[in-house]
């Protein structure tokens, strides 16, 4: 073979791996901005959350993922920045939120009784170990991590007031053990729908569902997306997965972009499946 025939195919082969990334960073800020909103504006007119039935006195969920590690300025990892939570044990822990009575107790029967209503979680999970490819039901209670030091200042002060002030320290614990008999009846999961050319111009797009796994029927589905305004630049310390969630369709933020997007992410999908899977109000 020439020598000019293998350069010849050698740059045409650099050219192809390069040429779709190359085209969105070498745009002018301006017009990639422009080109990136356009796109966005068009992902955003399929947006929204679809809610097709609903379910009460649901006991407990199949997490048919658990989210892994945050991704906060990775371009092309198609996890799903969109639906970002948090993670792992972390993201089981979301679905119970029972402790939030219990971290909130001392104000007042009021502040308490809006707790309830909106922290009320399921009384177990379930989902896969993929180390051993078995399911597992977990459930969550406050218990006993340690002992506050009676010798503060601060802890001195409430044992003078009151002689039986509990000096526990306590968190939120799950317990495992093999689930029993079937799966749950429904189920929640959640996926990256980007595109790569949505994610050349730092456009992540998201789906959650929750399932009848009896029937298969999606009884619900969030579809959402967000861009990052600054293309992914990293300039000042920027997180571009972070900062997309200010301008986000279905939007994060409750007040008017007071608070970052970002702030409400964690316990997102909580919030959704809740709407679709009403937790039972009577624990046995």
């Amino acid at each position: 073979m020439k020598r000019t025939t293998m350069f010849s195919l050698a740059l045409a082969a650099l050219l192809a791996t390069t040429a779709p990334i190359s085209f969105a960073q070498e745009a002018d800020p301006k017009t990639r901005l422009q080109t990136a909103e356009k796109m966005f504006a068009e992902r955003c007119k399929k947006a929204g959350e679809f809610i097709h039935r609903t379910a009460e006195n649901v006991e407990g969920v199949f997490l048919m993922k658990i989210r892994g590690s945050s991704n906060h300025g990775d371009q092309y990892r198609m996890d799903d920045p969109y639906g970002h939570d948090s993670t792992g044990e972390s993201y089981m822990k979301s679905f119970f939120m029972e402790p939030m009575l219990l971290a909130n107790q001392h104000k007042g029967p009021d502040v308490i009784e809006s707790i309830r209503r909106d922290y009320l979680g399921y009384s177990y999970v379930e989902a896969i170990d993929p180390a051993d490819g078995k399911r597992y039901r977990y459930t969550g209670s406050m218990k006993v991590v340690g002992r506050k030091n009676p010798n503060t200042p601060n802890h001195q002060v409430e044992l003078a007031r009151n002689p039986n002030f509990d000096l526990n320290n306590y968190a939120f614990t799950l317990d495992r053990v093999p689930a029993p008999g079937p799966a749950p009846r429904y189920g929640v999961t959640y996926e990256d729908i980007s595109t790569r050319e949505e994610r050349d111009y730092w456009i992540a797009g998201s789906s959650l569902k929750v399932i009848d796994l009896k029937t298969n029927e999606v009884m619900a589905e969030r579809i959402g997306y967000m861009m990052d305004r600054g293309q992914g630049s990293k300039s000042g310390g920027r997180s571009p997965w972070l900062l997309a969630a200010d301008n986000a369709c279905p939007s994060f933020s409750p007040n008017e972009g007071r608070q970052p997007g970002f702030s409400y992410q964690v316990g997102q999908t909580r919030k959704f499946v809740k709407k679709i899977l009403k937790p039972i109000q009577e624990r046995k």
